[in-house]
Order: C-alpha cells, then structure tokens, then sequence
C-alpha cells in the first residue's frame, strides 16, 4: 500500500488539495455541501506534500490536484466529481461510503 493509499485507509472521504487551488476550494465546498466532513491533505502545508503528489500521479491521477477517495476508492479530480455530481450519482456514493446519512 502507497503513501496515499494509506491516507485515504479507513476514512470515507479523503480529498488531497492545494490550498491556493480554486477547483480544490469547490470540490471540498461542494463535498461540504452535502453534510460530508473529508479529511483534506493540503499538500502545499505538508512537509511530504511533494511525495504524495508524486505518488498520485503515479496513481494515474492527471491532473492530480484535487484528488478525491471515497470509500476508500480513488474516485478522481474535479472533472470527475462535478460530472458524478451532474448524473445524481455523487450523493448515494457518499451515502454508500458513510460519509452521509440523510
């Protein structure tokens, strides 16, 4: 198990952001939004941020930053989760994940 991977462990919403990235402030917000409470890596503020950056590219994660677990799975960027969020599919993954109850 990766770096990342073992950040995400055992939590239902995990999103790895920068703190100066405007899609990183919409995802959480919108995350937020839901009554969700992710655990959020600003990777700019961390002393290994540049490692774990290195290792969600590697992840195939492109572009990188947001990057966004749920359940445990990388779900992917703010392209990823705007278009989940436009099909209605975002909120019964957030409920799936017991990031949401209601």
């Amino acid at each position: 198990m990766n770096s990342v991977d073992s950040l995400a462990a055992g939590k239902p919403v995990v999103i790895f952001s920068k703190s100066s990235c405007c899609m990183s402030h919409t995802i959480k917000t919108l995350i937020s939004s839901f009554g969700a409470n992710p655990v959020v890596y600003e990777l700019d503020e961390l002393p290994n941020g540049q490692q774990l950056e290195r290792a969600l590219t590697a992840s195939g994660q492109m572009p990188n930053i947001p990057a966004v677990y749920i359940g445990e799975e990388l779900v992917g960027g703010a392209n990823e989760i705007m278009a989940l969020h436009l099909k209605g599919k975002l909120v019964p993954l957030l409920k799936k994940a017991k990031a949401i109850w209601v």
